[in-house]
């Protein structure tokens, strides 16, 4: 049986990790995921070790996406007694800003005020509730995408009456409070293993919803600059429950400041996180080595005698 089995959307983002399994000299393979089927009734899975690089954003790259898809699939090869890395619990999270929200809350994290509904007619009534500026939010996105702030109550009800507010794959919304971040920047705290790895502040980030770090994604947003930054033991401490919580091998939790008391407000989990650009310019060492040495401990551990 293969060791290692990382099934994938988007091939560029997975070129660093492909090319550190191939130094390494992993014995893995690819599951592109736009052309992958399943068996349900076949019990061996692809590989003993599954990395689920499924990322959110791909609802934006195909009209027949593999989100759900791959939700029955991780689920079958963990009952099929593989080690899944980023399994259905935690992609399940991922598919769902919504459940991201209360987790954040149960993790004692404070969350920007937030109301969840599934008809566009309630989306005036919710925004009065948490007030203006305000976002809606499709419940599933990537990359920025599905997100607007409405200034007003008057544009928000135009845009209803249009049709035009985001609803999102899944027919459910959420209507939040904008939260102005301080400095315009966003917190992002990687995990590994559950474990904090490092953390990148991105300055800038009122210019665009679209916060990905990784070289593919900065190219169209020069107004993104990203640092290396030491979170508070407290706010690691929070991003490390996130993750236990979720069940999160690998993955970003973001926060910002708000502005206005200073009081950080966690808002983001993502299980399809990319590793910063130019990681030992920005970082001083290469978290890809830290991943396939997560990797290959986890393929051992599948190998060793029960």
């Amino acid at each position: 049986m293969t060791d290692l089995a990382v099934l994938y959307e988007h091939p560029v983002w997975l070129k660093p990790l492909f090319a550190a399994l191939d130094r390494r000299g992993v014995d893995w393979r690819p599951i592109a995921i736009q052309d992958h089927v399943f068996d349900p009734g076949d019990a061996r899975p692809p590989a003993r070790v599954v990395f689920n690089r499924l990322a959110m954003s791909s609802i934006l790259r195909q009209q027949e996406h593999g989100l759900f898809h791959c939700l029955a699939a991780l689920d079958h090869w963990e009952g099929a007694g593989a080690r899944v890395i980023n399994g259905a619990r935690p992609l399940a999270y991922d598919l769902n800003k919504a459940r991201q929200l209360s987790l954040f809350g149960r993790a004692g994290l404070a969350i920007p005020k937030t109301r969840v509904a599934h008809r566009r007619e309630d989306v005036p009534r919710l925004a009065a509730e948490v007030g203006y500026p305000v976002m809606v939010k499709a419940n599933i996105g990537g990359s920025g995408s599905g997100m607007i702030r409405y200034e007003a109550p008057d544009e928000l009800a135009a845009a209803v009456a249009d049709g035009l507010t985001p609803m999102g794959v899944d027919g459910v919304v959420l209507v939040q409070a904008y939260v102005p971040a301080r400095g315009g920047r966003i917190i992002r705290c990687e995990l590994l293993a559950g474990r904090f790895l490092y953390a990148i502040a991105l300055e800038g980030a009122g210019s665009t919803f679209d916060l990905c770090p990784a070289d593919v994604c900065l190219a169209d947003k020069p107004t993104i600059k990203v640092a290396a930054f030491q979170p508070p033991a407290d706010l690691i401490a929070g991003a490390e429950r996130v993750g236990a919580m979720a069940g999160l091998d690998v993955g970003g939790i973001e926060y910002m400041i708000d502005d206005r008391g200073g009081e950080p407000k966690f808002y983001d989990f993502n299980a399809m996180s990319n590793f910063v650009a130019n990681p030992v310019e920005v970082l001083g060492f290469d978290p890809h080595d830290d991943l396939v040495d997560f990797l290959a401990r986890e393929i051992s551990r599948m190998k060793a005698p029960a």
